[in-house]
């Protein structure tokens, strides 16, 4: 028989299980979860195998509770303001925070600039811890803070790891906004600059976001794949130039392979 007319196995659907109504929606939202687009209705009974009636009452619970929300025509379902305000939270005050924050302090310590732990939110950058440097000039910005995925060198290496059209349907609906005269507002130019990124293996804000401030970013290496984890330094221009920003790669990659171990250590 030839290759090309051998049936493929049908994948099994993907089992919601749990005792109680409330874990069976928690079952469904760790599907929900795992998509990086929007859904339909019958997308998700093709997936999951439950009767339609029984899935549109179980989404409408979650949209009812702000986990899930629909798009303008009502058509398909995406993540919701509150369940990714959890995932953030999560990410913010889960056990290994104490240990990553003390590799910040350790790299502020030998490169003597701001550094930041960021994860990508929608189509935001947002900082999950940072450790400040004692120079007197320097720029604040707290845990919590967020800025805008295409202006941000921890944005850029995230962009890095989707496929265009991933990225294309991020930033679609995300208005690339000028910051400064130097903000990539144009989808090609940022295109382009992506790309680079992803064969250098870094990323620069050179002023894109806040005139004055260079930040060179490195993505924390993750056993499953894709991370949603980045190393960043920022300064002012003054002190941090992109030769400077060379030169700090090294201690930049120590960093984030020893937040690598602590992840890797912390799973299950």
């Amino acid at each position: 028989m030839p290759l090309a007319s051998v049936p493929l196995p049908a994948s099994a659907p993907t089992e919601i299980n749990g005792d109680t109504p409330t874990l069976r929606l928690f079952a469904l939202l760790e599907v929900i979860a795992s998509k990086s687009s929007y859904f339909s209705l019958q997308n998700l009974a093709d997936e999951t195998g439950l009767p339609k009636a029984t899935l549109h009452r179980m989404l409408q619970q979650l949209e009812s509770a702000h986990l899930l929300e629909r798009t303008a025509d009502a058509r398909l379902y995406g993540t919701g303001n509150r369940l990714r305000k959890l995932a953030e939270n999560l990410l913010i005050n889960d056990t290994a925070h104490g240990a990553r924050h003390a590799v910040l302090r350790h790299l502020v310590n030998e490169v003597g600039e701001s550094c930041n732990l960021t994860a990508l939110s929608g189509s935001e950058v947002i900082y999950l811890d940072r450790v400040e440097t004692s120079a007197p000039l320097r720029f604040y910005l707290h845990p919590g803070s967020r800025v805008p995925v295409h202006c941000s060198a921890s944005g850029k290496v995230f962009l890095s790891q989707m496929s265009p059209a991933q990225r294309l349907r991020l930033l679609a609906h995300a208005p690339l906004d000028a910051y400064t005269p130097k903000t990539l507002t144009d989808m090609a130019a940022l295109e382009q600059e992506v790309k680079q990124v992803k064969r250098q293996g870094f990323a620069l804000d050179n002023e894109e976001f806040l005139p004055g401030l260079m930040c060179v970013a490195v993505l924390v290496p993750s056993a499953q794949g894709a991370s949603n984890l980045c190393v960043a330094v920022q300064a002012p221009v003054l002190r941090l130039t992109p030769e400077r920003c060379l030169q700090l790669l090294p201690a930049l990659q120590r960093a984030a392979q020893a937040i690598s171990a602590i992840e890797t250590e912390a799973m299950p």
